[in-house]
């Protein structure tokens, strides 16, 4: 009984209390935000960044023939194989009915599997 009255008393002195907002003061910077958009900052870098946004014929055109090529209704999968390492290109499309572009990479060693630099790898790749 004890403890539903002191269950009462909090939710009521809760209730009671003020909500904690501090407005921001009028002199305060509002938020701009940045004037590029991260799929064109990478877009416009080098390395595996610059594979973000390309078509899987330009990715094929860089890498050469892809190893894997898996589709999985609007979703595709590009994998290329170095000599040293596994690249994973991962495409979306970016809206309804619109041809998938790479968006996402993900690279590791051929021995033991673990995680490689994806810049490395593509560079790696690239060359061949």
């Amino acid at each position: 009984m004890r403890n539903l009255v002191l269950i009462a008393m909090l939710g009521a002195t809760s209730a009671c209390a003020g909500s904690g907002f501090i407005p921001a003061p009028s002199n305060a910077p509002v938020f701009q935000p940045p004037t590029q958009s991260r799929t064109q900052a990478a877009e416009a870098s080098s390395g595996p960044a610059s594979i973000i946004g390309q078509r899987a014929q330009a990715l094929t055109s860089r890498f050469g023939t892809a190893r894997i090529d898996l589709t999985e209704g609007d979703a595709r999968k590009l994998q290329f194989a170095g000599r040293t390492c596994i690249l994973d290109i991962f495409l979306y499309p970016r809206a309804n009915g619109a041809q998938p572009v790479a968006t996402h990479v993900e690279a590791r060693l051929r021995d033991g599997g673990r995680g490689a630099d994806s810049e490395a790898c593509a560079a790696e790749i690239a060359r061949r």
